[in-house]
């Protein structure tokens, strides 16, 4: 392959990134330096987090520039290794993938797969990233007791759908709060007791009493929005909210997030408020992973896929993931 078409961030996007935002440049395949592999792309991985790194603004990862090669997480098969780690052939998953057939990765940021444990792009899924993210928002940060009612919003989502399955795993009760009727059934399927259809609720404080009658003691914000308002008005006393994600603001990034203050809630509830980064258990990742693997090779876990086929569907994916519009862990088949 001489030609490589390649995904290029053409301007930061305002509100939801759009196809105007990037550019589909015919590069030259790269080659592989010392340490590096050259990979061929099977899978790429688009995750809620991208928003963030499309934008100037100071966050926890680093932006992406403007008119450089987008990246992210990946799958794929090493065909020129420059490293006595792998060899061709192995199929590594790292997340500095680049959006583009043929790729470039530092093998020092690589994880040999073993396609014969799991199917690879679950390491891009319940077994990598959001597989992670889910175990340790769950049980490390958010902490619910056995019983307790644990509110997941995005249930259905790439984090949500394993935080839900976790927490039946561990004997509590999960609700969840999904954008379809479709999507709470699947939900319901996989294990939460209940689930609300948030965009079909006119009052998404008394839905949440009502699928709630106990009221919620750890909630995991996957959303941010009207639906982390509802929820904190439910909240039991030393309730746990922990903030996992703010989709719901994708189309307003770089815009205060405004809303009701219920400062005087969480005094009197002594509820707790934590921020979640995935970075901060990294010392801990081999055995969540060990853990997570196990459930699903004893069919525990369920992992929902939506895939969309071809590099050129890349920018797409990625919008309709924050729009909501994905039924499960979005990624790209290339």
């Amino acid at each position: 392959m001489t030609s490589n078409p390649t995904w290029i961030l053409k301007r930061f996007p305002t509100g939801l990134p759009g196809p105007d935002d990037f550019s589909l440049e015919q590069r030259a395949a790269p080659t592989a330096g010392p340490g590096d592999l050259l990979v061929r792309t099977l899978w790429l991985s688009v995750d809620p987090y991208m928003r963030a790194r499309l934008s100037p603004a100071k966050n926890y990862a680093a932006s992406q520039k403007t008119g450089e090669m987008m990246t992210g997480g990946g799958v794929g098969e090493v065909i020129i290794s420059e490293s006595p780690l792998f060899r061709p052939g192995d199929i590594v998953q790292a997340d500095d993938f680049g959006w583009q057939p043929l790729t470039t990765i530092a093998a020092k940021t690589a994880i040999r797969l073993d396609p014969a444990s799991a199917p690879v792009q679950t390491s891009l899924g319940c077994l990598g990233m959001p597989g992670l993210s889910a175990y340790f928002s769950l049980l490390h940060t958010g902490r619910p007791k056995e019983g307790e009612t644990v509110l997941i919003s995005a249930a259905s989502g790439a984090v949500g759908q394993i935080a839900g399955q976790i927490a039946r795993i561990k004997g509590f009760d999960p609700v969840a709060i999904a954008g379809s009727d479709a999507k709470i059934e699947w939900c319901k399927g996989i294990g939460y007791r209940t689930g609300i259809n948030h965009r079909s609720e006119s009052d998404l404080t008394g839905a949440i009493a009502k699928a709630c009658p106990s009221g919620v003691d750890v909630f995991m914000d996957n959303t941010a929005g009207p639906i982390h308002d509802a929820a904190l008005l439910n909240l039991n006393t030393f309730g746990r909210i922990v903030i996992v994600g703010t989709v719901a603001l994708a189309d307003r990034f770089d815009q205060p997030d405004i809303g009701p203050r219920f400062l005087r809630r969480i005094l009197v509830a002594r509820a707790r408020i934590e921020g979640f980064l995935l970075d901060d258990f990294e010392a801990h990742y081999a055995e969540a992973r060990s853990q997570l693997t196990r459930w699903y090779q004893e069919g525990l876990l369920e992992a929902r896929e939506d895939v969309a086929e071809g590099i050129e569907a890349a920018p797409h994916a990625l919008t309709r993931m924050l729009k909501g519009e994905n039924f499960g862990k979005q990624l790209v088949r290339v």
